[in-house]
C-alpha cells in the first residue's frame, strides 16, 4: 500500500490525494509535517509535503509522484492519449504552478502569518502575477476541462493552486486575480463537485 506523508492543510498534498483517489488506489495518510527533521528529509530532501513511500522507497514534489501513479495505474490517465495534447496540460500545469502560485507565495509569510515583506517583493510579485495570469489564461482552454475535451493534471493544478494565490492577491493587494478571466473561476466551481475532490475536501475539514 501507498503511504501519503503530510498534512491535509497542504495544496499539493490534496492534489495527490485525489489523483490516489481518481485511480483507484489503496494508500494510507501519515500525519507528517514540513520539518527539517531527519526522518522527513529521508522521505523528501528539502523538507516539503508531499511525498508517497512505496516499499520503503520515497518520492517527492507533485509533479514526480503523478508521474509515477500514471505508470503504476495508468487508467483513468491524468494526461490525454495523444502525445501533443499530453504535453500541453502538463505544460498548462507547469505555469499554473510556476507562474501564479508560486509567485504568489512569495507574499505567503505577510498574507497569512503577518511576518512583513518588503514593498520591493510586493510590487515584483504584483508586477509577475498579473503576468503569469496572462500565461495562464492563453494557454487555458475549458473546453470543458482546463486543457481541453478530458479531465488532465491541468485541472487539478487549477483547483488546487489557485485557492492559495487567490487568497494572497485579495490579501496583499486587494485583487481578484480571476475578475479578468470567468472561464477560469467557472471551471474552478465546476470542478470542486467532481467526487474525488469533494471527498478530500470533506475529509480535511473532518
Amino acid at each position: 500500500m501507498i503511504q501519503l506523508y503530510g498534512l491535509r492543510m497542504s495544496n499539493y498534498y490534496s492534489l495527490v490525494k485525489a489523483v490516489l483517489i481518481e485511480k483507484g488506489l489503496d494508500f494510507e495518510e501519515v500525519k507528517a509535517p514540513p520539518t527539517q527533521k531527519d526522518d522527513n528529509l529521508a522521505r523528501t530532501p528539502m523538507g516539503k509535503m508531499p511525498s508517497i513511500g512505496v516499499n520503503g522507497q520515497y518520492i517527492s514534489e507533485s509533479l514526480a509522484i503523478i508521474d509515477y501513479l500514471e505508470r503504476l495505474q495508468p487508467s483513468p490517465s491524468m494526461v490525454p492519449a495523444d502525445p501533443f495534447a499530453a504535453a500541453k496540460a502538463v505544460e498548462l500545469a507547469c505555469h499554473i504552478k510556476l507562474n501564479v502560485e508560486l509567485v504568489a507565495r512569495r507574499c505567503l509569510p505577510e498574507a497569512l502569518f503577518n511576518t512583513p515583506v518588503s514593498d520591493e517583493t510586493k510590487a515584483s510579485t504584483e508586477r509577475d502575477l498579473d503576468r503569469g495570469m496572462q500565461a495562464v489564461g492563453q494557454l487555458m482552454v475549458c473546453s470543458p476541462y482546463a486543457a481541453g475535451d478530458t479531465f488532465s493534471i491541468a485541472d487539478l493544478y487549477t483547483y488546487y493552486s489557485f485557492g492559495l494565490a487567490s487568497t494572497i492577491g485579495k490579501k496583499m493587494f486587494n485583487k481578484d486575480i480571476l475578475a479578468d478571466y470567468p472561464q477560469i473561476a467557472g471551471l474552478i466551481e465546476h470542478l470542486a463537485e467532481r467526487p474525488s475532490i469533494k471527498r478530500v475536501t470533506i475529509e480535511a475539514s473532518s
